[in-house]
């Protein structure tokens, strides 16, 4: 199987991101796709020649995680924007249990952008873990580290600086702001309820 870059040309003219900014942003995930894919191929091909054992094999294997990822978290993250968002309902399952964690939206969306303006670049991760019936922020610093197994991304920012430094230099924090205008909470809902 081979993957597909997905097209999210749709978010072009979104407000608060330039097209320059999203268009370049696009090539980088199409990088994602491509590696992923090329690994995949070439790793196949070392299992068929008996070269599993190989450390050659040993250090692809382990760049296919931050390749894959990489791809992955790019889907979930432009998938998650919608032009002029959609807003998170309050009667909605997602929204109430958040509140009944967190005590209201206001406390998660702040501890959730506390994190976004950490220091360094990476990821942050609305994650719901289904046995636990507990959300967690998440810093994942690299696309392969950082993951809490078993649990579900509902909502992912990315805060690499190929995010946001063409629109808004270092300021950070006005990038977060204009990713929560454009937050789409209706498929955050609908990985929730997955």
């Amino acid at each position: 199987m081979t993957y597909t870059q997905q097209n999210f040309d749709h978010l072009l003219g979104t407000a608060g991101f330039s097209d320059t900014l999203l268009k370049n942003h696009f090539t980088l995930y199409q990088g994602y796709v491509t590696n992923t894919n090329k690994l995949m191929d070439t790793l196949m091909q070392m299992l068929k020649e008996s070269k599993a054992g190989t450390p050659e094999f040993a250090e692809l294997k382990r760049r296919f995680g931050w390749e894959f990822n990489g791809m992955r978290m790019h889907e979930l993250y432009f998938g998650n924007m919608t032009k002029g968002g959609k807003t998170l309902a309050l009667h909605s399952p997602l929204a109430k249990a958040l509140i009944e964690q967190f005590g209201s939206l206001e406390n998660w969306e702040t501890a959730f952008k506390a994190v976004g303006t950490m220091r360094g670049i990476g990821w942050v991760v609305l994650s719901y873990d289904k046995v636990g019936k507990k959300f967690f922020n998440l810093w994942i610093n690299e696309h392969d580290v950082g993951h809490l197994v078993g649990t579900t991304p509902l909502l992912i920012m990315d805060v690499f600086e190929h995010a946001y430094m063409v629109d808004y230099g270092l300021k950070k924090a006005d990038y977060i702001a204009a990713f929560f205008k454009a937050i789409d909470w209706n498929l955050a809902e609908k990985r929730f309820g997955e």
